[in-house]
């Protein structure tokens, strides 16, 4: 069984709009490029053939992978979501042990992880030492170097998505 994909109801559409982009529009780009390329001869040393053929293959596989998300998400309510700990789809204020400043991300699915905007997945290693976590409880995360690190949650709220 596949593995489900929490996302967001927007998280959901850009995936939905990036895969109709790329079944409509980017398909018919490559296929005139391909076909222009052919025309230039002797394929066996057509660089620009070689090059539509690779871009082609990635843009199939991107294909794949997109209709795969949309075909296992699970699209996360935030209306219905508790603030009485830490999920998906909850936005969370944090402070590491010894700072004084104050961290604070959207908790998404995978998918949608962008940490330079405050957007950290379920997955990641902070993400996941918060999850279920309420107000005032601490979390640590053993990151990447190997060190350990303690979080405390000061505040849930609905992401703003």
């Amino acid at each position: 069984m596949a593995q489900e994909i929490k996302m967001s109801a927007a998280g959901l559409k850009a995936v939905q709009e990036e895969l109709e982009y790329l079944k409509t529009v980017r398909r018919k780009e490559l296929a005139e490029e391909i076909k222009e390329a052919r025309s230039h001869g002797d394929l066996s040393e057509n660089s620009e053939y070689d090059e539509a053929k690779n871009t082609q293959g990635l843009v199939e596989n991107r294909i794949t992978e997109l209709e795969q998300m949309v075909k296992n998400a699970v699209v996360i309510d935030e209306s219905e979501l508790s603030v009485e700990s830490v999920s998906v789809g909850t936005h969370v204020t944090i402070q590491m042990a010894g700072e004084d400043e104050k961290e604070e991300y959207d908790i998404v699915g995978r998918t949608e992880a962008d940490p330079l905007n405050g957007k950290i997945s379920d997955e990641s290693p902070v993400g996941h030492a918060l999850l279920g976590k309420a107000v005032g409880e601490k979390a640590e995360v053993l990151l990447p170097s190997g060190h350990t690190v303690e979080y405390t949650v000061l505040s849930i709220a609905h992401s703003a998505n």
